[in-house]
């Protein structure tokens, strides 16, 4: 369906083609629900969306409810979810095609699922990629610049983002957020508002960063309106051991610490980094940027955080799909005398061997993704951390 998109774009004249494609995208959710029979009803739908930490909370609640002995999926960038039957996400995409997710769902309500927790992004809403599902709640983790760019301006992203709890009965809203009151807003009656000071403070985590702790207070804020004993959402977090690709360690024997992430943001990235620095650790830093037209301000950004924080940094291929990837790199490191190295696995074994002791080696931009994205489609197979697990052997 994507393909014939593409194909309808190339001939027919621009202003025709964007007039037409809400009417494409709507028909498209429409035929999807169809098929599978509107299988979000009868279950309870939640929707989490922001900037970052969907992908995290997402995960916390799936272990919260699956540890309650309630019948749980989830759907994420990360993977899919039904009950303990897990299954990574492989299209590159948060929010896959409109039949996907309606054949998810389906298979989650005939196996009896109660409670989906589905990530919902600003270009998914755009797309219809929401419409024909019944949301019960709507979670809200926070938000900042992203998708700048495609959206035609923050507001339109933030609107984007507020269609979302227009539908659904019940919004959890992040109030330490600066966008707070604009969701609070625009929220349905029934309104649950978390903040920071809400993390339990018997509650020890070992997932890393302060960011997680918001995460974490988000669900289990939506965990205790629906009757979850604190107790036993407590548990269920402490014993999350990590999330893969997230502020994940790479088991090593050396005396430096390696860091993956999927930071690919200013600000995450920002984050990461304060992080990995708590311990006044020497930070070697590999980074990159996507192409396919995907948020250029932030490539210079991404260098400035870099530079601040990192003393090396090697700024490498990413997921260039169709633009050149030296172009990329050389916006990235702007006026930086950064290393630019453009193949991935020889950046991280340079890093890996300018490291010293007491040193954290910070690789981000993909996590636990599985590909690197070329020109034309193409799929390079990649993991960050068996790269790294690979390259410490010659180190």
């Amino acid at each position: 369906m994507d393909n014939f998109l593409f194909f309808l774009k190339r001939i027919i004249p621009k202003s025709v083609f964007n007039f037409l494609q809400p009417a494409y995208h709507w028909a498209l959710a429409f035929l999807a629900a169809v098929i599978y029979g509107f299988p979000s009803r009868g279950m309870k739908v939640v929707g989490v969306t922001g900037t970052s930490g969907k992908t995290t909370t997402v995960e916390m609640l799936h272990e919260i409810f699956t540890l309650a002995g309630i019948k749980t999926a989830s759907l994420s960038t990360l993977r899919f979810r039904i009950g303990k039957d897990s299954q990574l996400n492989y299209f590159k995409m948060t929010m896959p095609g409109r039949f996907f997710i309606q054949k998810f769902m389906r298979q989650a309500k005939n196996n009896g699922v109660e409670y989906l927790f589905l990530e919902v992004t600003s270009q998914g809403i755009t797309q219809y990629r929401h419409k024909f599902i019944k949301f019960y709640a709507a979670v809200f983790t926070n938000l900042s610049e992203e998708h700048i760019e495609a959206h035609g301006g923050f507001e339109n992203y933030r609107a984007a983002k507020g269609e979302l709890f227009k539908i659904a009965p019940i919004a959890i809203l992040n109030g330490n957020d600066p966008h707070f009151e604009y969701f609070y807003q625009i929220a349905p009656k029934e309104k649950i508002v978390f903040v920071e000071d809400d993390y339990p403070s018997d509650l020890v985590l070992k997932l890393p960063g302060k960011f997680n702790k918001m995460n974490a207070v988000a669900a289990l804020a939506f965990a205790k309106r629906e009757g979850v004993r604190p107790d036993a959402a407590k548990d269920a977090l402490s014993s999350m051991e990590g999330i893969p690709g997230r502020m994940e360690y790479v088991e090593t024997t050396k005396k430096f610490k390696v860091l993956v992430d999927y930071a690919f943001l200013p600000q995450t990235l920002r984050k990461v980094y304060e992080e990995a620095r708590a311990e006044n650790s020497g930070l070697i830093c590999v980074l990159g940027g996507a192409g396919g037209g995907r948020d250029k301000w932030k490539r210079p950004v991404m260098g400035e955080v870099a530079a601040e924080f990192c003393k090396k940094v090697f700024i490498t291929n990413e997921d260039p799909y169709d633009e050149d990837p030296m172009k990329i790199m050389n916006e990235v490191a702007g006026s930086h005398n950064f290393e630019k190295i453009l193949d991935r696995r020889e950046a991280i074994r340079l890093a890996l061997q300018s490291a010293e002791a007491g040193d954290v080696v910070v690789i981000t931009g993909k996590g636990a993704e599985p590909w690197i994205m070329g020109p034309q489609g193409t799929k390079t197979p990649w993991d960050d951390r068996q790269v790294v697990r690979e390259e410490l052997s010659g180190v």
